[in-house]
């Protein structure tokens, strides 16, 4: 690339934001958005900020990826869910509301204080396969 086209993409940024500030892969991730490629095609890309997600709102001192804690592993909840057995808002939406009785006597605290947008992103990569 020279140096002229280096400079040119550099200028480039979307209008209203900092570049800077910027996720990395969440260009890639919006344009695979529009493209319809849909959550699963890019969500190898924003795994490690989904566990930051988990640690975030304290869902590790619950769940861990592959052992059952005080409730079951992320492994366990895709494998209950996912394949199409739900829906990531049906999942958020469970997180949010809290249960009993869906894994053993241990209910699950109601976790509003979760942005809906943040519980989808949880959800989603939770019938993914938490990977």
């Amino acid at each position: 690339m020279t140096k002229t086209e280096t400079t040119e993409l550099q200028r480039i940024q979307p209008c209203g934001t900092d570049r800077d500030a910027r996720a990395p892969g969440s260009l890639v991730a919006s344009f695979a958005m529009v493209l319809g490629l849909g959550a699963g095609a890019v969500w190898p890309l924003h795994a490690a900020a989904n566990q930051a997600l988990a640690q975030k709102y304290s869902c590790v001192a619950c769940h861990q990826p592959a052992t059952k804690v005080v409730g079951p592993s992320w492994k366990d909840i895709g494998a209950k869910y996912g394949d199409g057995k739900g829906t990531a808002a049906q999942l958020a939406a469970s997180i949010k509301a809290g249960s009993s009785g869906k894994w053993g006597a241990m209910p699950m605290p109601p976790q509003a204080q979760v942005p809906d947008a943040d519980l989808q992103l949880i959800a989603q990569w939770l019938l993914d396969g938490a990977k």
